[in-house]
Parts: structure tokens; sequence; C-alpha cells
């Protein structure tokens, strides 16, 4: 008789050294609210508006998230944004990290997820790089700087975008690859 070989799938339940940090978060806040509660209720209340402000764009990440798992086949981000992509997949990581809005951080799982599917590490890379570029912040360059020094900077940084994305792609090709 032939065993069916059911595919093991890899369940990862949360280890202790998860809970280490929020804990001893937890033990420097009572402490503090002991010695002085008044700064520590401060403290508090600034950390929960934080948490708040990043709120809206990790949630705004989830649903981007759950999109591309309903409607985006991992072919298709091998095809635009894999190891070979094209042109127009690197110009396409280029915009969407041009118009990412939000704390960096909150874009990390999204990119664990396309990388996962297939996205290669160039075109992470280029994402990435070009957070750097904030259209809603180009007026107030432009009104500091000039528009001739705002567009070269813009391009330079898209360029540069690139060819880092070139360099950590040759660099990483022997770990992954």
């Amino acid at each position: 008789m032939e065993k069916s070989h059911k595919s093991k799938r890899k369940t990862s339940r949360p280890s202790g050294h998860v809970f280490i940090f929020p804990l001893i978060i937890l033990v420097i806040y009572g402490v503090l609210f002991v010695l002085v509660p008044e700064q520590a209720l401060a403290a508090l209340r600034d950390s929960g508006k934080v948490c708040l402000g990043i709120l809206p764009p990790l949630a705004f990440v989830f649903v981007v998230m759950l999109a591309l798992n309903l409607f985006v086949k991992p072919a298709q981000i091998v095809h635009l944004l894999g190891s070979g992509a094209s042109t127009k997949g690197i110009l396409l990581s280029a915009a969407a990290g041009i118009i990412s809005m939000g704390p960096i951080y909150v874009w990390y799982p999204l990119m664990k997820d396309l990388r996962e599917k297939g996205a290669g590490n160039m075109a992470i890379a280029v994402f990435l790089y070009n957070r750097a570029v904030k259209l809603f912040l180009l007026p107030m360059m432009i009104a500091y700087f000039g528009w001739v020094y705002v567009v070269i900077l813009t391009v330079l940084t898209v360029l540069a975008s690139i060819v880092n994305g070139c360099l950590v792609a040759m660099f990483t090709k022997k770990k992954t690859g």
C-alpha cells in the first residue's frame, strides 16, 4: 500500500521570545508609574497617539495584501517583479515606492509577502529606495530649492534606486539562488 503524502504545512507558533520586548516595556511603564506617574501617563498617552497614527497605513497595507492574495496570481508577480523583471516591472516598482505613504515599517509585511510569491530582490530594493521620494513634499522642496534642483534630485534618486536594486540583486543572488 502506498502512503498518501500530505504536504506538511509549517505552522508557526509564537515562541516565548516574541513576548520579551512587550513584557520589558510593561515593566518599564510599571516602574515609571510608581516613580513619576505624571510623566509616565504623558509617555503612555504619546505612545497611544503613535499607535493610532500608524493604524490607518497599516490597515491599508493589509487591505492591499488581501487584494493581492485574492486577485493577483504568483505567476503574475514573478512575471512583473521576479528576478528577471522587465523594465516595466522595475518602473512599476519605482512608481509604487514613490506613491506609497505612511511609515516604512508598515510596508515590510507586504514586501515579505511579495517576496514569498516570487518578487525579486531588485524590485523590492527599488521600491524601498524610492520611498525617499515624497510626492506631497515636492512643492515645498521646490519652494525652498527651486524646480531644477528638485527635478535633478528626483531623477537621480530614481536612477540610483535602479543601480541599488541591481547591486542588491547581484549580492544576494548567491545566497538565494
